[in-house]
Formats: C-alpha cells, structure tokens, sequence
C-alpha cells in the first residue's frame, strides 16, 4: 500500500523510498520521490539493474506536525553525554527511552532500541524511523559508530541544532513587534469602520451641509460595512484562510522566498544566513568523515530551496572530479570569504574547519539583519498605520470643520 509523504503543488500525494544504488562501483543510500517503485529508477537516471533495494519510507505522523515533533537537538545532547560518561550504546538509548514522556517520542525509541537488539548498527536502526531522524544525523552516525568518535559527532550535532534554532528565534522575534502592530493597527481600523463610521454618518445626515467627495466615500463604505459586520469579518477571516492555505503551498512558498531574496538590502542578508546554513552542515558532515560528494547530496534538503539546484549541480561538478571551491565558485554558492578560506582548507587539508569559519563569520548576519527590520520595517509600518488611522479620523471631522466655517 503507498504511502503519501509529500504534495508537491496541488497534485496527489507523492510516495518516497529509501534506495540502495550502484553508480561507479559503488553502492550508495540515496531518498527519492517516484510515482511508484517501477519509476525509481527512471528519476535516479540509473538502469534498473543498478537500482539494489527499494524501500518505501513511511509518511510522517500527524503528531510530529502537531507540536509532537521528536526532540532531535536534545536527543544528540543526552545521548552523547552517556556515551561519554561511558555507558553502552544499548543501555543508553534504554535510559533516554525510560526518561521521556510523550508517546510518539518513547515509539520511535522503542523501534531504534528493537533494531539494534537484533544486531542492526545505530545508523541502520535511524534509517528506520525517518518520522524522527533525518538523513543528516543518520549520515553523521553511519561515519562515526566505528571510529569510538560518536559521541563526539553528536555533541556536534546537537550545537549545529542549537545554532539552527537561536537562529530562527532570532528571525522570528524580530518579526513579533511588527505582526504586533499590524494586528493592533487593523484592529482600530475595523473598529473605526465598523462602530464608529456608521454613527457618525448619523449625526451628519441631519445636517444639510454638503460634505466633500472623500468624507461621503468613506462614510458610505462605512455605513455599508456597519450594516453587515458579520459579512465583513467573514470575508477578512476567509481572506486571512486563503493567504495561510496559499502559503502552505511549497511551491508558492518557494516563489515568495525566492522574491524575498530580491529585495534590496533583505535578499543579500538572506542569502548569505542560508549559505551560512549550509557551511556549517557541510563542515560537520566533513569533519564526520562523510565524503564531499555523499555530503553535498545530503545537504541538499538542509539548504534553502532557492539554493538546492545549485548544491546540485555543484555534486554534479565534484563527481566529475572538480574541487569544491571551484563548484562552489561556479554555481555562486560561495562569499569572498568562503571562497579564500575553501582554498585554504584545500591546500592545508582541513576543509571542514575552514568552512566552520566561514559560517561563524557569517552568524553576525543574523544580527545586522534584525537590526535592518528593527530600523526599517517598524518605523515604516507605524508610518502607514499612521497614515491610515488619521486619514480615516480626518476624512471623518472634516464635514464637522466644513460646517463650523460655513456657521462663522
């Protein structure tokens, strides 16, 4: 039976499979979306021959997209601090396991910890449960469970998570005080239109005086509007709906991502946050002992979307024995920064750490572009609400001084 894991537009549910691949010799674990199992091959561009195994990935639990989403960071944090302190691979993942509380989190514990009583390595047993663990941390464990490096690699792991995550939060507290206003500014239009206005005409129609064009405007869409305010709110919560089922549209958002890369002085800080992103998962990756080409292929759906075709094309260049700073010169994928330090990290051999740099020198991106909201984007939506609420209480007195005049 098929399972749905992704929509992509408006189609049907598209199915995804876990495929062992041989391409050059060797053998490759590579994630796909095909139409069915026949297909996979066609979209990895290999005969089917070469296509190995095929496994179909289960499709996400609802409550993993409902706030039941599988601790990753903190699960990384606590288990490298057990391996550390010495404990079995085996009797840690137990101890985790004893100590969580939510059921969806204790399944995929119980499932790991099944894998690998039956004799399964931990990266296998991860691959399992692809609903909690991505291939990121399934390609950083696979690379390091034989070095004695694990815990290691996932104390790693669990600050790239942390980085990942102040990131967001920073971005999105610089985004409270603005949705703030806007909600607090509509809300006193909706006030002024839907209360105010329509009393006010009330007074006005028992003057005879002529009241100027804009004044008569507002006031008959307030009248109207005052008459029906179930309708109107109706249709702004409808309006509201379909702008939220619009953005949750990959494809929509991945158009309205890329206009917000175009724009000046916002595009190029954006830009450079998400190439600051895939530095860092490329060095940990790296630093892993995960191969260049098996990294970038990773990466691709760590990275942001407008930015995935050209990692794409940059493995493309690497499997045909470029070097990493040129494919990264050639699909624009690199800063002058990234661009000397990647060229370093090349002649010394330490690539991994080089690119850690450059994503560090980057972080302070983050702040200038929380700056650039707080100096720009505040001060412009308080001059519109502005604008708006006092032309409405102009618009609204003027007929009153009209008349005072026409008394004096």
């Amino acid at each position: 039976m098929r399972t749905p894991t992704s929509r992509p537009g408006n189609g049907p549910p598209v199915p995804q499979f876990q495929t062992r691949v041989l391409r050059a010799g060797t053998v490759s674990t590579q994630r796909v979306e095909a139409p069915d199992r026949a297909a996979v091959a066609a979209v990895l561009g290999v005969p089917p021959q070469h296509v190995l195994e095929v496994r179909e990935l289960a499709a996400p639990a609802l409550g993993r997209r409902r706030g039941g989403r599988f601790p990753l960071q903190l699960f990384s944090q606590e288990l490298a601090v057990l391996l550390d302190a010495g404990i079995a691979l085996l009797e840690a993942l137990n101890t985790l396991r004893e100590k969580e509380g939510q059921p969806g989190v204790r399944a995929a514990l119980d499932a790991v910890i099944g894998q690998i009583e039956q004799g399964q390595p931990l990266s296998t047993a991860l691959r399992q449960q692809p609903q909690a663990f991505d291939e990121l941390i399934c390609a950083i464990v696979a690379a390091n469970e034989k070095t004695g490096q694990l815990s290691v690699a996932l104390a790693q792991h669990a600050r790239y998570l942390a980085w990942v995550d102040a990131l967001r939060s920073r971005l999105v507290a610089a985004l409270v005080y603005p949705l703030m206003l806007l909600g607090v500014g509509g809300a006193v239009i909706l006030f002024l239109l839907l209360y105010v206005l329509p009393r006010f005409a009330g007074i006005l129609e028992q003057t005879s005086a002529e009241l100027p064009w804009a004044s008569r405007v507002l006031i008959e869409f307030g009248q109207t509007a005052g008459g029906h305010p179930g309708l109107v709110l109706g249709a702004l919560a409808a309006l509201g709906f379909g702008v939220y089922a619009l953005l949750r549209q990959p494809g929509v958002r991945r158009r309205a991502q890329a206009l917000l890369w175009t724009l000046p002085g916002l595009g190029p800080r954006l830009r450079v946050l998400a190439l600051a992103r895939l530095y860092r998962s490329l060095a940990m990756l790296l630093a892993s002992g995960v191969p260049a080409l098996a990294a970038l292929k990773i990466v691709v759906d760590v990275v942001a979307a407008p930015w995935r075709a050209a990692v794409q094309a940059a493995a493309q260049q690497i499997e045909r024995g470029e070097r990493l700073s040129s494919a990264f010169d050639a699909q624009d994928l690199a800063t002058p920064v990234a661009r000397r330090m990647l060229r370093v990290g090349e002649r010394s051999g330490e690539v991994a750490p080089m690119l850690e740099r450059a994503a560090a020198f980057h972080d302070e991106e983050a702040a200038r572009l929380t700056d650039l909201l707080s100096r720009l984007v505040n001060p412009a939506l308080m001059l519109i609400m502005g604008v708006l609420i006092g032309g409405i209480i102009v618009l609204m007195y003027l007929p009153i001084f009209q008349l005072v005049e026409q008394v004096q």
